[in-house]
């Protein structure tokens, strides 16, 4: 059976203030800046790490596909608040120092670095959006 050549492009996570997004993706996380794209008044931001370009986060305003209701566009402006709406894993080798970078930089924490029960050592954090970021270490 043949295996299909898949890869991960990019993912999309909610942000409510390009600036804020921008100063946690690139100046907190040290991510590149890739792509800046303003329409209608509103910002799409393209960030990745460093030496992985063909990986990136497209930063985008919530709810603004023509389909959502407005109904739908309440439930997820609350879900945001609430940081129930998006999330994103992310991994790196030195954990202590990434957390003490992020905790440093004021990104809200939500679990310092901890031993899972399922094997892996990881942290959590919230960004300006309130989209969940967790970091696991790599072994």
């Amino acid at each position: 059976m043949n295996r299909m050549d898949i890869t991960i492009s990019e993912t999309y996570l909610p942000q409510d203030d390009p600036e804020a997004a921008l100063a946690f993706y690139r100046d907190t996380l040290g991510f590149e800046l890739r792509n800046d794209v303003g329409y209608n008044g509103l910002r799409w931001l393209t960030v990745g790490p460093p030496g992985q370009p063909e990986i990136a986060i497209v930063l985008h305003p919530p709810a603004v596909d023509p389909g959502i209701t407005d109904d739908e566009r309440r439930i997820i402006a609350e879900m945001m608040a609430k940081g129930t709406y998006a999330s994103i894993n992310l991994a790196t080798k030195d954990l202590d120092a990434t957390f003490e970078r992020l905790q440093a930089g004021d990104a809200e924490v939500v679990q310092e670095p901890t031993e899972q029960p399922y094997g892996i050592r990881d942290c959590a954090f919230r960004d300006p959006a309130g989209n969940m970021v967790r970091i696991k270490e790599l072994r």
